[in-house]
């Protein structure tokens, strides 16, 4: 998938952008406990997920 969708989906729903990302795992998981505690959070670690993986 491209990276831009990928950070357009990081920006709006950061836990698919994870999902896409990483899979079903331990950042999967982490990501929906941050974006439950702020949606700020969970984007942050969903952009550095997407940008780390290029």
């Amino acid at each position: 998938m491209s990276n831009l969708v990928r950070i357009i989906l990081a920006i709006f729903l950061p836990p698919i952008a994870v999902l896409i990302t990483t899979g079903i795992g331990l950042q999967f998981l982490l990501n929906i406990l941050l974006t439950l505690m702020g949606v700020l959070p969970g984007t942050i670690h969903a952009l550095w997920l997407v940008l780390r993986d290029r």
